[in-house]
């Protein structure tokens, strides 16, 4: 009787959550699964169970270079963001003593989330444009004769906005990682005669693996699903997948954006997937 009780309770205690999650998440993933077989025309969604959606969308040569473009920036953001956030977390997490600055050198890496992203997405416009602060300074100092056009409205500046907007996403859980790190096992790689690098090498990435992966998470997932910044930094000029649903529901064909949501959706899960089978992140959960 006690244990039907205790099993009545747990029930109670996740009927909430399962509620959210289901009216949040489930209902409209199986919404936009629907919707994304329905017809349309300039003026209309049509309810109805046809292929041509999913057909045009896979058969288009346009899709595929605009997925490679996607993942072209997402490839791109991961490996800088990895870069510096596994730098900036290993600085962080051994070689700032004191847990007093720990704090305050991670409170100033959140300083830019101060600020929305598209604050911070403008105010790259005035330091990269053709008469902005960078190639005013490049031009005075003689280090160039007329202003560099790639530093903005290209891919340049999108994965350069791409990685200001997303390295904390990296930072913290790698950061995190590290924190958990055993410091005897250090101490005895040391005692071994390892030096920095090989204990960098054997004993910290290996042990960093989760959070380097649940940061990967985070950033690939956010970049592939991004819009404003491909619109705002290419200047037009550059696609993606999330800017092609976002054209696509702007002119009211939003079965087309559905199909083109799931086929993301899929991507994304693909890749997750296989990030989760490298590397168990069950450690840091």
């Amino acid at each position: 009787m006690a244990f039907d009780t205790s099993k009545r309770s747990s029930y109670f205690l996740i009927t909430p959550m399962a509620a959210i999650f289901a009216v949040f998440l489930v209902i409209p993933l199986l919404t936009i699964v629907i919707v994304s077989f329905w017809d349309y025309d300039e003026y209309r969604i049509l309810p109805d169970f046809i292929l041509e959606n999913y057909s045009y969308l896979l058969g288009s040569s346009v899709t595929w270079k605009i997925y490679l473009n996607t993942l072209k920036y997402a490839a791109l953001t991961w490996v800088f963001t990895l870069s510096i956030g596994f730098t900036v977390a290993y600085f962080l997490a051994f070689h700032v003593r004191s847990l007093t600055w720990q704090i305050v050198l991670f409170m100033l890496c959140t300083i830019p989330f101060w600020t929305s992203n598209i604050i911070r997405m403008i105010s790259w416009i005035p330091f990269l444009g053709r008469n902005g602060l960078l190639n005013s300074a490049l031009i005075n100092l003689g280090i160039v004769d007329q202003p560099l056009e790639f530093l903005l409205f290209s891919d340049f500046a999108v994965v350069l906005a791409d990685v200001h907007l997303y390295t904390l996403f990296m930072v913290v859980p790698i950061f995190n990682s590290m924190m958990r790190i055993d410091r005897s096992l250090i101490e005895a790689a040391r005692d071994a005669g390892a030096s920095g690098f090989e204990t960098l090498k054997s004993v910290i990435v290996p042990l960093s693996k989760p959070g380097i992966a649940i940061g990967s998470i985070f950033v690939i997932t956010v970049v592939m699903g991004d819009f404003i910044t491909v619109r705002l930094m290419s200047g037009g000029q550059s696609a993606s997948v999330g800017l092609q649903i976002s054209n696509e529901i702007g002119l009211l064909q939003y079965p087309a954006a559905a199909a083109s949501a799931v086929v993301l959706l899929i991507t994304v899960l693909l890749i997750v997937t296989g990030l989760l089978r490298l590397v168990d992140i069950r450690k840091e959960l």
